[in-house]
């Protein structure tokens, strides 16, 4: 699939998973650095922002907000994914002050192939927003087409809101 980044048009190694799909078995690392699964991750509904790179503004932006976000939602876990490195995250969480979200660097890029959202050209994972159920079905997504603008925040949270009763 293609997104751009400032008009540069940018590839990803396969179609992105749809509504309806089940996550595939993938590996990222916690903040500790240890590998975990989608298994491990997944056991109610799960939001999970993929961020390009947490060191840049929009990316920063977004998972502030988000961050901000947490506290208003019970039963729901919060995850952003980057492909940046467990320092360089847990160096960007200390800077900006976000506890709350659940940082996981796909610094193998296996969340990201295997999601369809791995950009190698640029070693980056694309911009893109997911909700699972427990059961790691995919019940939302967001495909963030021009890296550089920001997820629509308002459609995610309400889908968030409808999914506590």
């Amino acid at each position: 699939m293609q997104f751009t980044k400032k008009g540069t048009v940018l590839e990803t190694n396969g179609t992105p998973l749809q509504v309806g799909d089940q996550l595939p078995v993938f590996q990222v690392q916690n903040r500790a650095g240890q590998t975990v699964t989608e298994d491990e991750l997944i056991n109610r509904v799960t939001f999970i922002s993929v961020v390009p790179n947490i060191n840049t503004p929009v990316c920063s932006l977004s998972t502030r907000k988000f961050n901000d976000e947490v506290g208003n939602y019970q039963n729901i876990d919060f995850y952003t994914i980057s492909t940046n490195s467990t320092d360089e995250q847990q160096k960007w969480c200390a800077l900006s002050d976000v506890s709350q979200m659940q940082m996981l660097s796909d610094r193998e890029h296996d969340f990201g192939e295997k999601m369809g959202l791995w950009i190698k050209d640029a070693s980056i994972d694309a911009r893109s927003v997911w909700v699972v159920d427990p059961n790691g079905k995919i019940i939302y997504r967001e495909l963030v087409e021009e890296l550089s603008h920001e997820p629509n925040y308002d459609q995610v949270l309400e889908f968030l809101k409808n999914q506590q009763n």
